[in-house]
């Protein structure tokens, strides 16, 4: 009866270490496989000698889950640039009706900076009557105040910034980049500088990173504007369309979208956001979540 109660206490003890060792190897092989990963994604990013950088300005929202099952199925990552804007569906392009889908792109890696809160265009330069400085005539399309011309403070256009800064780390919960994109890319030397002071750095475009989306399909259909992207994009581009044109009858996305990123993928281009832009890595550095960039709002 011993010789059996040891036998059976030796076969459970071997279970019980081929268990642990299974276990251990388990680990070890997720640990490798998470190590291969990182390097694998480290490697792609040290290999990406042709960069570009996809960005997005708000639009009507109707294509934007499109565009995202695009960018999810090319794993691009890009930068939106977000205003309050009216949309087809829900209440506004920063409501609550589209929070869930800002969350996802969060999620999901990609970047975020202001468009302005209401889409606010700068119109001029208005030199202050007194105390110096300047003001800027301003027309914002979105808003209560939509279509209607004001001057107002480089400080309060500072906050028209910030306010669409701030809604969207709220519905995203990531932190922004501080980074500002003009409304039509209208801007002047101060007002660049007037942004500059609060915090933010403007980033508009390359040339041939026009993809053309606002303009009229009939003018422009989407096949030649493919043709152009792919015949004139070049590396470290910065290239911009939006997430739905109001007034573009043939949508550009995903129509163009996505032999788009194949084609640029098949000439060897790769993407990156513009956190990882060599032209704005300094700025940055020095600036994101500064206290320039939480001024109180202004009159």
């Amino acid at each position: 009866m011993r010789r059996v109660d040891r036998t059976l206490r030796q076969k459970v003890h071997r279970n019980r270490v081929a268990s642990v060792g299974s276990a251990t190897l388990g680990v070890l092989i997720a640990i490798i496989s998470m190590q291969a990963s990182a390097e694998s994604h480290s490697n792609q990013k040290s290999d990406c000698a042709k960069p570009l950088y996809l960005t997005f300005d708000t639009g009507h929202m109707a294509v934007a889950p499109l565009i995202a099952d695009v960018l999810r199925q090319e794993n691009v990552r890009v930068t939106f640039f977000a205003a309050q804007e009216r949309t087809q569906q829900g209440d506004g392009t920063l409501g609550e009706h589209w929070a869930p889908w800002w969350r996802a792109r969060a999620a999901e890696g990609h970047m975020f900076a202001s468009h302005t809160y209401d889409h606010t265009y700068w119109r001029a330069d208005v030199p202050a009557s007194t105390g110096g400085g300047m003001h800027f005539r301003v027309r914002p399309s979105a808003g209560p105040q939509a279509g209607q011309d004001a001057v107002i403070t480089g400080a309060a256009y500072c906050a028209e910034i910030k306010r669409a800064d701030d809604r969207l780390k709220a519905l995203t919960g990531v932190d922004t980049l501080p980074f500002w994109r003009a409304p039509g890319g209208k801007t002047s030397a101060a007002m660049l500088k007037n942004a500059r002071s609060c915090g933010y750095a403007h980033v508009g475009w390359a040339p041939a990173g026009f993809l053309g989306d606002e303009l009229s399909s009939d003018s422009h259909p989407n096949r030649q504007l493919l043709a152009k992207a792919l015949r004139d994009i070049r590396p470290g581009d910065i290239l911009m369309a939006h997430l739905g044109i109001w007034s573009r009858q043939d949508p550009w996305a995903p129509a163009v979208l996505a032999p788009l990123l194949q084609g640029l993928k098949d000439k060897g281009y790769c993407f990156r956001t513009l956190a990882e832009h060599p032209g704005y890595t300094d700025w940055i550095a020095s600036h994101r979540g500064t206290p320039s960039r939480r001024l109180p709002p202004s009159h």
